[in-house]
Protein backbone atom coordinates (compact mmCIF):
# COMPACT_ATOMS: atom_id res chain seq x y z
CA UNK A 1 0.00 0.00 0.00
CA UNK A 2 1.54 3.44 -1.30
CA UNK A 3 2.82 5.69 2.09
CA UNK A 4 0.19 8.92 2.53
CA UNK A 5 1.45 12.33 1.01
CA UNK A 6 2.18 14.98 3.36
CA UNK A 7 1.45 18.65 2.57
CA UNK A 8 3.02 20.41 5.63
CA UNK A 9 1.84 23.94 5.94
CA UNK A 10 3.75 27.02 8.10
CA UNK A 11 2.96 30.19 9.14
CA UNK A 12 5.72 32.77 10.83
CA UNK A 13 5.25 33.88 14.10
CA UNK A 14 1.84 33.17 14.66
CA UNK A 15 1.15 31.75 18.32
CA UNK A 16 -1.71 29.50 18.71
CA UNK A 17 -3.60 32.14 21.33
CA UNK A 18 -4.45 34.36 17.92
CA UNK A 19 -6.86 31.44 16.17
CA UNK A 20 -10.27 30.74 16.71
CA UNK A 21 -8.87 27.41 16.49
CA UNK A 22 -7.59 27.27 19.76
CA UNK A 23 -10.69 29.50 21.03
CA UNK A 24 -10.13 33.31 20.14
CA UNK A 25 -12.88 34.93 20.57
CA UNK A 26 -11.85 37.50 17.68
CA UNK A 27 -9.51 35.88 15.10
CA UNK A 28 -11.04 34.00 12.50
CA UNK A 29 -8.96 31.01 11.32
CA UNK A 30 -12.05 28.75 9.38
CA UNK A 31 -10.16 27.02 7.09
CA UNK A 32 -7.40 25.86 10.21
CA UNK A 33 -10.73 25.31 12.21
CA UNK A 34 -11.67 22.65 9.77
CA UNK A 35 -8.78 20.92 9.67
CA UNK A 36 -8.91 20.50 13.49
CA UNK A 37 -13.02 19.58 13.07
CA UNK A 38 -11.51 16.39 10.98
CA UNK A 39 -8.50 15.73 12.82
CA UNK A 40 -5.87 16.25 16.02
CA UNK A 41 -5.17 19.62 17.83
CA UNK A 42 -1.92 19.61 20.03
CA UNK A 43 -2.97 21.89 23.00
CA UNK A 44 0.72 21.89 24.45
CA UNK A 45 3.09 22.09 21.45
CA UNK A 46 6.24 23.96 21.46
CA UNK A 47 9.05 25.45 19.36
CA UNK A 48 12.16 24.23 20.99
CA UNK A 49 13.38 28.02 20.28
CA UNK A 50 11.79 30.92 20.06
CA UNK A 51 12.99 32.50 17.07
CA UNK A 52 12.62 32.01 13.60
CA UNK A 53 15.96 30.04 12.22
CA UNK A 54 17.00 28.10 15.14
CA UNK A 55 13.29 26.66 15.82
CA UNK A 56 13.30 26.17 12.05
CA UNK A 57 16.17 24.01 11.76
CA UNK A 58 15.61 22.11 15.18
CA UNK A 59 12.49 21.48 13.62
CA UNK A 60 13.95 20.09 10.62
CA UNK A 61 16.66 17.66 11.95
CA UNK A 62 14.69 16.91 14.93
CA UNK A 63 17.70 18.27 17.45
CA UNK A 64 18.23 20.41 19.70
CA UNK A 65 20.15 23.98 19.01
CA UNK A 66 23.18 22.96 20.97
CA UNK A 67 23.58 19.91 19.13
CA UNK A 68 23.58 21.25 15.82
CA UNK A 69 24.57 24.93 16.48
CA UNK A 70 21.37 25.90 15.13
CA UNK A 71 22.43 28.85 17.53
CA UNK A 72 20.63 32.06 16.19
CA UNK A 73 19.55 33.57 13.03
CA UNK A 74 22.50 33.74 10.93
CA UNK A 75 23.78 30.11 12.01
CA UNK A 76 24.69 27.93 9.56
CA UNK A 77 22.46 24.35 9.29
CA UNK A 78 25.31 22.21 8.24
CA UNK A 79 25.10 20.03 5.10
CA UNK A 80 26.33 16.68 7.07
CA UNK A 81 23.23 17.32 9.49
CA UNK A 82 20.27 15.15 8.09
CA UNK A 83 17.01 16.64 7.91
CA UNK A 84 13.01 15.56 7.83
CA UNK A 85 13.37 15.81 3.81
CA UNK A 86 16.45 13.44 4.04
CA UNK A 87 14.48 10.95 6.20
CA UNK A 88 11.74 10.75 3.92
CA UNK A 89 13.48 10.68 0.63
CA UNK A 90 14.80 7.47 2.34
CA UNK A 91 11.29 6.02 2.39
CA UNK A 92 10.42 6.74 -0.97
CA UNK A 93 9.49 9.95 -0.87
CA UNK A 94 9.66 13.01 -3.39
CA UNK A 95 10.16 16.24 -1.58
CA UNK A 96 9.83 20.14 -2.29
CA UNK A 97 9.78 22.99 -0.20
CA UNK A 98 7.80 26.21 -1.53
CA UNK A 99 8.27 29.09 0.94
CA UNK A 100 10.77 30.62 4.04
CA UNK A 101 13.16 27.93 6.02
CA UNK A 102 15.77 30.64 6.68
CA UNK A 103 18.70 27.99 5.62
CA UNK A 104 21.60 29.87 6.09
CA UNK A 105 24.48 28.33 3.73
CA UNK A 106 25.71 27.47 0.67
CA UNK A 107 23.71 24.28 0.98
CA UNK A 108 19.80 25.91 0.27
CA UNK A 109 18.23 22.53 0.02
CA UNK A 110 18.80 19.91 2.58
CA UNK A 111 17.18 17.45 1.47
CA UNK A 112 14.82 18.65 -0.69
CA UNK A 113 14.89 17.80 -4.08
CA UNK A 114 13.29 20.49 -5.32
CA UNK A 115 12.83 24.28 -3.95
CA UNK A 116 10.21 26.95 -6.32
CA UNK A 117 11.04 29.87 -4.15
CA UNK A 118 13.61 32.16 -2.78
CA UNK A 119 13.88 32.70 0.91
CA UNK A 120 12.50 35.92 2.15
CA UNK A 121 15.98 36.46 4.29
CA UNK A 122 19.33 36.86 3.31
CA UNK A 123 21.74 33.10 3.89
CA UNK A 124 24.71 34.57 4.80
CA UNK A 125 26.19 35.54 8.61
CA UNK A 126 25.40 39.23 8.52
CA UNK A 127 22.49 38.81 11.16
CA UNK A 128 25.20 37.73 14.03
CA UNK A 129 24.74 38.62 17.71
CA UNK A 130 27.46 39.65 19.79
CA UNK A 131 27.50 37.90 22.92
CA UNK A 132 30.80 40.56 23.69
CA UNK A 133 28.45 43.22 23.49
CA UNK A 134 25.12 41.35 24.61
CA UNK A 135 24.01 44.78 26.22
CA UNK A 136 24.34 46.96 23.03
CA UNK A 137 21.36 47.91 20.77
CA UNK A 138 21.80 46.34 17.28
CA UNK A 139 20.61 48.21 14.90
CA UNK A 140 19.97 48.02 11.00
CA UNK A 141 18.21 44.26 11.08
CA UNK A 142 17.15 43.82 14.56
CA UNK A 143 13.69 44.43 15.40
CA UNK A 144 12.07 47.68 17.24
CA UNK A 145 9.11 49.67 17.95
CA UNK A 146 9.32 50.62 13.95
CA UNK A 147 6.28 48.24 13.25
CA UNK A 148 4.07 49.17 15.53
CA UNK A 149 3.80 52.60 14.18
CA UNK A 150 3.65 50.94 10.50
CA UNK A 151 1.28 48.88 11.14
CA UNK A 152 -1.88 49.15 9.04
CA UNK A 153 -2.88 48.42 5.33
CA UNK A 154 -1.36 48.68 1.66
CA UNK A 155 -2.10 47.38 -1.18
CA UNK A 156 0.83 45.13 -1.24
CA UNK A 157 4.21 44.47 0.82
CA UNK A 158 7.23 42.20 -0.22
CA UNK A 159 5.58 39.94 2.62
CA UNK A 160 2.67 39.97 0.53
CA UNK A 161 4.32 40.16 -2.58
CA UNK A 162 6.15 36.79 -0.98
CA UNK A 163 3.38 34.94 0.13
CA UNK A 164 1.46 35.25 -2.76
CA UNK A 165 4.31 33.68 -4.35
CA UNK A 166 4.31 30.84 -2.04
CA UNK A 167 1.05 29.69 -2.48
CA UNK A 168 0.73 30.03 -6.13
CA UNK A 169 4.06 27.70 -6.75
CA UNK A 170 2.69 25.86 -4.01
CA UNK A 171 -1.31 24.95 -5.92
CA UNK A 172 0.59 24.77 -8.72
CA UNK A 173 3.05 21.98 -7.63
CA UNK A 174 0.45 20.32 -6.13
CA UNK A 175 -1.28 20.33 -10.07
CA UNK A 176 1.63 19.26 -11.25
CA UNK A 177 2.44 16.44 -9.11
CA UNK A 178 -1.63 15.05 -9.49
CA UNK A 179 -0.70 14.71 -13.48
CA UNK A 180 3.15 13.43 -13.58
CA UNK A 181 4.22 10.10 -13.85
CA UNK A 182 6.37 10.10 -10.66
CA UNK A 183 4.20 7.50 -8.56
CA UNK A 184 6.07 8.36 -5.20
CA UNK A 185 4.18 9.92 -2.22
CA UNK A 186 5.09 13.23 -1.87
CA UNK A 187 6.15 15.62 1.06
CA UNK A 188 5.71 18.81 -0.19
CA UNK A 189 6.15 22.27 2.91
CA UNK A 190 4.28 25.72 2.45
CA UNK A 191 6.16 28.22 4.54
CA UNK A 192 4.41 31.67 4.54
CA UNK A 193 6.23 34.83 6.00
CA UNK A 194 2.79 36.12 7.85
CA UNK A 195 1.51 36.75 10.46
CA UNK A 196 5.04 38.10 11.53
CA UNK A 197 5.39 41.78 11.69
CA UNK A 198 5.25 44.78 10.68
CA UNK A 199 1.82 44.00 10.96
CA UNK A 200 0.44 45.45 7.59
CA UNK A 201 -2.50 43.64 5.86
CA UNK A 202 -4.18 44.09 2.43
CA UNK A 203 -8.07 45.64 3.36
CA UNK A 204 -9.75 42.75 2.18
CA UNK A 205 -8.63 41.01 5.08
CA UNK A 206 -8.12 44.17 7.20
CA UNK A 207 -11.84 44.83 7.27
CA UNK A 208 -12.74 41.54 8.03
CA UNK A 209 -12.54 43.35 11.59
CA UNK A 210 -14.02 45.98 13.46
CA UNK A 211 -11.01 48.24 14.71
CA UNK A 212 -12.95 48.52 18.23
CA UNK A 213 -13.60 45.00 18.33
CA UNK A 214 -9.76 44.29 18.65
CA UNK A 215 -8.92 42.70 22.46
CA UNK A 216 -5.97 44.38 24.06
CA UNK A 217 -3.11 43.00 26.17
CA UNK A 218 -3.86 42.78 29.94
CA UNK A 219 -1.49 45.12 31.85
CA UNK A 220 1.41 44.70 33.46
CA UNK A 221 4.13 46.59 35.50
CA UNK A 222 6.98 46.29 33.61
CA UNK A 223 9.26 46.48 37.08
CA UNK A 224 7.39 43.40 37.74
CA UNK A 225 8.54 41.72 34.86
CA UNK A 226 11.66 38.65 34.63
CA UNK A 227 15.38 40.16 33.72
CA UNK A 228 14.82 38.30 30.21
CA UNK A 229 11.83 40.46 29.68
CA UNK A 230 13.38 43.95 30.71
CA UNK A 231 16.41 43.12 28.15
CA UNK A 232 14.18 42.08 25.41
CA UNK A 233 11.80 45.72 25.83
CA UNK A 234 15.19 47.11 26.25
CA UNK A 235 16.27 45.33 23.01
CA UNK A 236 13.33 46.11 21.13
CA UNK A 237 13.17 49.98 22.10
CA UNK A 238 10.05 49.56 24.26
CA UNK A 239 11.13 50.71 27.26
CA UNK A 240 12.74 53.86 25.93
CA UNK A 241 10.80 54.28 21.99
CA UNK A 242 7.71 52.61 23.75
CA UNK A 243 4.21 52.28 22.32
CA UNK A 244 0.30 53.30 22.71
CA UNK A 245 -2.81 51.75 23.11
CA UNK A 246 -3.60 52.68 20.15
CA UNK A 247 -0.56 51.09 18.48
CA UNK A 248 -0.99 48.18 19.91
CA UNK A 249 -4.81 47.76 18.75
CA UNK A 250 -3.49 48.54 15.14
CA UNK A 251 -0.56 46.31 15.35
CA UNK A 252 -3.01 43.18 16.55
CA UNK A 253 -5.72 44.20 13.94
CA UNK A 254 -2.97 43.91 11.16
CA UNK A 255 -1.91 40.10 12.71
CA UNK A 256 -5.54 39.33 13.04
CA UNK A 257 -5.99 40.24 9.86
CA UNK A 258 -2.57 38.28 8.20
CA UNK A 259 -3.69 35.30 10.35
CA UNK A 260 -6.61 35.07 8.40
CA UNK A 261 -4.78 35.77 4.92
CA UNK A 262 -2.39 32.66 6.00
CA UNK A 263 -5.71 30.21 7.22
CA UNK A 264 -7.14 31.73 3.64
CA UNK A 265 -4.09 30.00 2.14
CA UNK A 266 -4.21 26.88 4.07
CA UNK A 267 -7.90 26.61 2.54
CA UNK A 268 -6.70 27.01 -0.97
CA UNK A 269 -3.93 24.07 -0.55
CA UNK A 270 -6.32 22.33 1.25
CA UNK A 271 -8.95 22.51 -1.82
CA UNK A 272 -6.23 21.66 -4.54
CA UNK A 273 -5.72 18.12 -2.66
CA UNK A 274 -9.57 17.76 -2.71
CA UNK A 275 -10.16 18.63 -6.27
CA UNK A 276 -7.25 16.78 -7.41
CA UNK A 277 -8.35 13.76 -5.72
CA UNK A 278 -5.57 13.97 -3.47
CA UNK A 279 -7.18 14.49 -0.47
CA UNK A 280 -7.89 10.99 1.33
CA UNK A 281 -4.02 10.53 0.64
CA UNK A 282 -2.72 13.46 2.13
CA UNK A 283 -1.97 13.51 5.58
CA UNK A 284 -2.31 17.74 6.22
CA UNK A 285 0.54 19.43 9.23
CA UNK A 286 -0.50 22.76 10.15
CA UNK A 287 2.29 24.96 12.21
CA UNK A 288 4.54 27.63 12.63
CA UNK A 289 8.07 28.67 13.82
CA UNK A 290 6.92 30.79 16.96
CA UNK A 291 4.68 32.70 18.42
CA UNK A 292 4.50 36.37 19.07
CA UNK A 293 4.04 37.96 22.24
CA UNK A 294 2.00 41.00 20.93
CA UNK A 295 2.03 43.44 23.66
CA UNK A 296 1.66 40.90 26.20
CA UNK A 297 3.85 41.60 29.45
CA UNK A 298 5.12 44.67 27.52
CA UNK A 299 7.04 42.52 25.11
CA UNK A 300 6.41 42.16 20.86
CA UNK A 301 7.84 39.54 18.59
CA UNK A 302 9.34 36.50 19.93
CA UNK A 303 12.98 35.20 21.80
CA UNK A 304 11.29 34.22 25.04
CA UNK A 305 9.73 31.17 26.54
CA UNK A 306 6.54 32.82 27.73
CA UNK A 307 3.85 30.69 26.40
CA UNK A 308 2.93 33.59 23.42
CA UNK A 309 6.30 33.06 22.41
CA UNK A 310 7.15 29.54 22.33
CA UNK A 311 3.99 27.93 21.88
CA UNK A 312 2.93 27.07 18.25
CA UNK A 313 -0.20 25.55 16.60
CA UNK A 314 0.18 21.81 15.76
CA UNK A 315 -2.76 20.10 13.87
CA UNK A 316 -2.77 17.20 11.39
CA UNK A 317 -5.85 15.52 9.62
CA UNK A 318 -5.86 12.57 6.94
CA UNK A 319 -5.55 9.25 6.76
CA UNK A 320 -5.26 7.29 9.82
CA UNK A 321 -6.13 10.40 11.95
CA UNK A 322 -8.86 10.74 14.32
CA UNK A 323 -10.53 13.68 15.47
CA UNK A 324 -9.63 14.51 19.60
CA UNK A 325 -7.59 17.13 21.11
CA UNK A 326 -4.53 16.30 22.64
CA UNK A 327 -3.00 18.23 26.09
CA UNK A 328 0.29 16.20 26.38
CA UNK A 329 3.15 18.58 26.19
CA UNK A 330 4.75 18.17 22.61
CA UNK A 331 7.54 19.80 20.15
CA UNK A 332 9.03 20.72 16.93
CA UNK A 333 11.26 18.04 17.97
CA UNK A 334 8.53 15.27 17.76
CA UNK A 335 8.11 16.20 14.47
CA UNK A 336 11.11 14.28 12.39
CA UNK A 337 9.92 10.80 14.11
CA UNK A 338 6.28 11.80 13.90
CA UNK A 339 6.38 12.26 9.68
CA UNK A 340 8.64 8.92 9.44
CA UNK A 341 6.05 7.11 10.99
CA UNK A 342 3.53 8.83 8.97
CA UNK A 343 5.72 7.30 5.81
CA UNK A 344 6.02 4.07 7.43
CA UNK A 345 2.36 3.32 9.23
CA UNK A 346 4.62 3.09 12.11
CA UNK A 347 6.72 0.32 11.40
CA UNK A 348 10.20 -0.01 11.05
CA UNK A 349 11.97 2.69 9.34
CA UNK A 350 13.91 1.97 6.54
CA UNK A 351 17.52 3.68 7.55
CA UNK A 352 18.72 4.28 11.17
CA UNK A 353 17.59 7.42 11.80
CA UNK A 354 20.36 8.39 14.18
CA UNK A 355 20.21 11.28 17.14
CA UNK A 356 16.80 11.89 16.93
CA UNK A 357 15.91 14.13 20.31
CA UNK A 358 12.00 13.80 20.05
CA UNK A 359 9.50 11.21 20.21
CA UNK A 360 6.46 10.27 17.44
CA UNK A 361 3.24 11.86 17.76
CA UNK A 362 1.85 9.37 15.77
CA UNK A 363 0.47 7.44 18.62
CA UNK A 364 -1.66 10.31 19.68
CA UNK A 365 -2.99 11.63 16.64
CA UNK A 366 -3.84 7.89 15.46
CA UNK A 367 -5.67 7.50 18.90
CA UNK A 368 -3.39 5.96 20.80
CA UNK A 369 -1.77 6.95 24.47
CA UNK A 370 1.65 8.05 25.52
CA UNK A 371 2.85 8.48 28.83
CA UNK A 372 5.03 11.22 27.95
CA UNK A 373 3.91 14.91 28.47
CA UNK A 374 8.01 17.15 28.46
CA UNK A 375 10.08 19.11 26.14
CA UNK A 376 12.96 21.20 26.46
CA UNK A 377 14.00 24.39 25.01
CA UNK A 378 17.23 26.21 24.28
CA UNK A 379 17.87 29.94 23.66
CA UNK A 380 21.16 31.32 22.19
CA UNK A 381 20.53 34.67 20.10
CA UNK A 382 20.26 38.10 21.04
CA UNK A 383 19.05 39.86 24.19
CA UNK A 384 21.14 37.72 26.30
CA UNK A 385 25.07 36.80 26.96
CA UNK A 386 24.06 32.97 28.20
CA UNK A 387 21.95 30.32 27.27
CA UNK A 388 18.02 30.02 28.56
CA UNK A 389 17.08 26.92 28.86
CA UNK A 390 13.73 26.02 29.18
CA UNK A 391 11.75 22.37 30.34
CA UNK A 392 8.05 21.93 30.45
CA UNK A 393 6.53 19.07 32.26
CA UNK A 394 2.94 18.31 32.84
CA UNK A 395 1.79 21.60 33.85
CA UNK A 396 5.21 23.00 35.06
CA UNK A 397 7.74 24.74 32.79
CA UNK A 398 10.55 25.78 34.25
CA UNK A 399 13.19 28.36 32.74
CA UNK A 400 17.16 28.94 33.72
CA UNK A 401 19.90 31.02 32.45
CA UNK A 402 23.13 31.76 34.60
CA UNK A 403 22.89 35.42 35.31
CA UNK A 404 19.14 35.18 36.12
CA UNK A 405 16.90 34.09 38.79
CA UNK A 406 15.02 30.76 37.78
CA UNK A 407 11.60 31.53 37.04
CA UNK A 408 8.73 28.41 37.68
CA UNK A 409 5.14 28.50 36.36
CA UNK A 410 2.19 26.36 36.56
CA UNK A 411 0.66 27.19 33.37
CA UNK A 412 -2.38 25.33 33.92
CA UNK A 413 -3.62 27.63 36.69
CA UNK A 414 -1.59 30.72 35.41
CA UNK A 415 -1.62 30.73 31.84
CA UNK A 416 -0.49 34.10 31.26
CA UNK A 417 2.63 33.41 33.64
CA UNK A 418 2.07 36.01 36.39
CA UNK A 419 3.13 34.16 39.12
CA UNK A 420 6.89 32.82 39.19
CA UNK A 421 6.69 30.02 42.00
CA UNK A 422 10.20 29.48 42.04
CA UNK A 423 10.70 30.42 45.51
CA UNK A 424 7.37 29.56 46.67
CA UNK A 425 8.19 27.10 49.96
CA UNK A 426 5.31 24.89 48.85
CA UNK A 427 7.25 24.17 44.94
CA UNK A 428 10.79 24.22 46.93
CA UNK A 429 11.56 20.71 45.65
CA UNK A 430 10.17 20.60 42.05
CA UNK A 431 12.26 23.73 42.16
CA UNK A 432 15.31 22.21 43.26
CA UNK A 433 14.38 18.91 40.95
CA UNK A 434 14.44 21.02 37.81
CA UNK A 435 17.69 23.26 38.94
CA UNK A 436 19.25 19.98 39.14
CA UNK A 437 17.97 18.32 35.87
CA UNK A 438 19.20 21.64 34.41
CA UNK A 439 22.66 21.22 35.69
CA UNK A 440 23.07 17.89 34.59
CA UNK A 441 21.31 17.94 30.97
CA UNK A 442 23.21 21.32 29.97
CA UNK A 443 26.87 22.78 30.58
CA UNK A 444 26.15 25.90 30.44
CA UNK A 445 29.43 27.56 30.13
CA UNK A 446 30.60 24.85 27.01
CA UNK A 447 27.81 25.98 25.47
CA UNK A 448 27.88 29.55 25.82
CA UNK A 449 31.88 29.41 24.84
CA UNK A 450 30.92 27.38 21.70
CA UNK A 451 28.18 29.80 20.83
CA UNK A 452 30.92 32.82 20.82
CA UNK A 453 33.27 30.97 19.07
CA UNK A 454 31.12 30.89 16.38
CA UNK A 455 30.27 34.07 16.50
CA UNK A 456 33.71 35.15 16.21
CA UNK A 457 34.12 33.24 12.96
CA UNK A 458 31.21 34.21 11.22
CA UNK A 459 31.75 37.97 11.78
CA UNK A 460 35.11 37.70 10.24
CA UNK A 461 33.56 36.09 7.21
CA UNK A 462 31.15 38.56 6.90
CA UNK A 463 33.27 41.48 7.46
CA UNK A 464 35.96 39.83 5.01
CA UNK A 465 33.15 39.05 2.52
CA UNK A 466 31.45 42.30 2.49
CA UNK A 467 34.20 44.10 1.16
CA UNK A 468 35.11 41.67 -1.53
CA UNK A 469 33.53 42.11 -4.97
CA UNK A 470 31.86 39.18 -7.33
CA UNK A 471 31.66 36.48 -3.87
CA UNK A 472 28.72 34.68 -4.85
CA UNK A 473 25.25 34.48 -2.83
CA UNK A 474 24.10 31.97 -1.06
CA UNK A 475 20.56 32.73 -1.72
CA UNK A 476 18.58 30.32 -3.35
CA UNK A 477 18.15 30.53 -7.24
CA UNK A 478 14.93 28.75 -8.35
CA UNK A 479 15.53 27.03 -11.44
CA UNK A 480 12.21 27.63 -14.13
CA UNK A 481 12.65 25.01 -17.25
CA UNK A 482 11.31 27.46 -19.48
CA UNK A 483 12.67 25.43 -22.36
CA UNK A 484 10.30 22.60 -21.77
CA UNK A 485 7.31 24.60 -20.37
CA UNK A 486 4.22 24.94 -21.95
CA UNK A 487 4.50 24.52 -25.83
CA UNK A 488 7.54 24.56 -27.48
CA UNK A 489 9.01 23.90 -31.01
CA UNK A 490 10.15 20.20 -30.24
CA UNK A 491 6.41 19.10 -29.10
CA UNK A 492 2.88 18.41 -30.68
CA UNK A 493 0.91 20.59 -29.70
CA UNK A 494 -2.09 18.56 -28.96
CA UNK A 495 0.01 16.07 -26.95
CA UNK A 496 0.94 18.93 -24.90
CA UNK A 497 -2.03 19.96 -24.11
CA UNK A 498 -3.50 16.18 -23.65
CA UNK A 499 -0.24 15.96 -21.07
CA UNK A 500 -1.17 18.46 -19.28
CA UNK A 501 -4.41 18.64 -18.96
CA UNK A 502 -5.62 17.51 -15.23
CA UNK A 503 -9.02 15.36 -15.32
CA UNK A 504 -12.04 16.20 -12.68
CA UNK A 505 -12.01 13.14 -10.64
CA UNK A 506 -14.70 10.87 -10.96
CA UNK A 507 -17.82 12.09 -8.57
CA UNK A 508 -16.23 14.51 -7.34
CA UNK A 509 -18.87 17.84 -7.47
CA UNK A 510 -17.62 21.76 -6.43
Amino acid sequence: MKAPNVLFVMADQLAPHFTSTYGHPVVSTPNLDALAERGVRFDAAYCHSPLCAPARFSMMAGRSVSSIGAWDNAAELPASVPTIAHFLQMEGYRTVLSGKMHFVGPDQLHGFEERLTTDIYPADFAWTPNWSGAGDRIDKWYHNMDPLAEAGQAITTHQIDYDEEVGYTTRRKLLDLARDDDDRPFFMVASFIHPHDPYVARPEWWDRYGHDDIDLPDPIDPEALDAHSKRIRTGIEADTVGFTEAQTRKARHGYYANTSYVDHWLGQLVATLRETGQADSTVVVFTSDHGDMLGDRGLWYKMSFHERSARVPLVMAGPGVVNRTVPHVASHLDLAPTLLDIATDGAAWSYPVPDLEGRSLWPLATGGNDDVSETTGEYTAEMTSHPIFMIRRGDLKYIHCQTDPPLLYDVSADPLERTNLADDPSYADQAKAFADEVAKRWDSDAIRERVMASQRSRHAIYRATEQTEGVRSWDHLPANDVANNYVRNHQDVVDAALSSRLHVPPGMTR
